[in-house]
């Protein structure tokens, strides 16, 4: 019916269409374009959102970022999931999770090749990888900063390893008092090395003081603790390769001198004694 309409009035199909719903009675409309996030994933809530996310694994996308490209130890990524810490996020990137003083995941740091931001509908407060009860407060700026501080101190005992994620919420503001408060805690500016680093470091001096608890600024060698990393990993792995390559020149010159050494003759052969051949 529609190819007929279009032959006998010499029309296109869109106004073919519409004679031949005015034949019926029907109206046509336009279609109405849907943002296709309203019945997508951020529906859901947050904690749903994180949990239909995988953990990270050995040989992952994620994995491999955070150990090839970030140097962060296989060990110390263990002990990040052992406390339910990341989550693989898209493109390869890591979701490194924001709790509040329950544990209860308000949102996420997103960090990955070509892509940095926080998670839509999130509330930033505290990255947290160690004991809440530790006396020893570092607070970075980024997930990463906090696991690479980690990995350069060994995860030091008796230290809570934070981030900001680069804010200054209120929420995040008031975790960090709440942690303050306590008796004998130290507050560590462990911030970027940089002009805003030395912002954040006065605010959390500030902090402390009002808190009435010890503070000092840790300052990294690199722009920031994953640099520092970086560099450090960089050096290590230079050292091994050099006495690597000094062990097989030894072994080679071992080998040589093995093979200069005299060798007894034959019983019974008398070479080069004075009676001659």
């Amino acid at each position: 019916m529609f190819g007929l309409v279009e032959h006998l009035d010499h029309v296109g199909f869109l106004e073919g269409a519409e004679k031949v719903a005015d034949l019926v009675g029907l109206k046509i409309t336009k279609p109405e374009w849907r943002n296709p996030t309203c019945n997508g994933r951020h529906e859901l809530s947050l904690h749903a959102r994180w949990h239909a996310r995988r953990r990270p694994w050995p040989g992952s996308s994620t994995w491999r970022y955070l150990q090839d490209e970030r140097c962060l130890p296989a060990a110390l990524l263990r002990a990040a999931l052992k406390c339910d810490l990341l989550r693989e996020g898209p493109y390869g990137s890591m979701w490194a999770a924001h709790k509040d003083h329950a544990g209860v995941v308000t949102g996420w740091e997103a960090r990955g090749p070509q892509y940095r931001g926080f998670a839509s509908g999130g509330t930033k407060v505290l990255f947290r990888l160690g004991s809440g009860t530790a006396f020893r407060l570092a607070v970075t700026e980024a997930a990463i900063d906090a696991l690479s501080l980690a990995a350069i101190e060994g995860l030091r005992e008796g230290t809570l390893y934070l981030s900001t994620g680069g804010g200054w919420s209120p929420t995040t503001k008031g975790a960090l008092r709440e942690l303050a408060f306590r008796t004998d805690v130290q507050l560590v500016a462990a911030t970027d090395a940089n002009s805003q680093g030395d912002m954040f470091a006065e605010r959390l001096r500030s902090l402390a003081n009002d808190a009435g608890c010890d503070w000092m600024r840790l300052r990294p060698p690199e722009e920031d603790w994953n640099e520092t990393l970086k560099v450090r990993e960089k050096e290590i792995d230079t050292r091994r390769k050099e006495e690597e390559a000094c062990r097989i020149r030894a072994a080679h010159v071992k080998e040589g001198f093995a093979r200069l050494k005299p060798v007894l003759d034959p019983a019974g052969r008398d070479v080069g004694g004075s009676k001659g051949s």
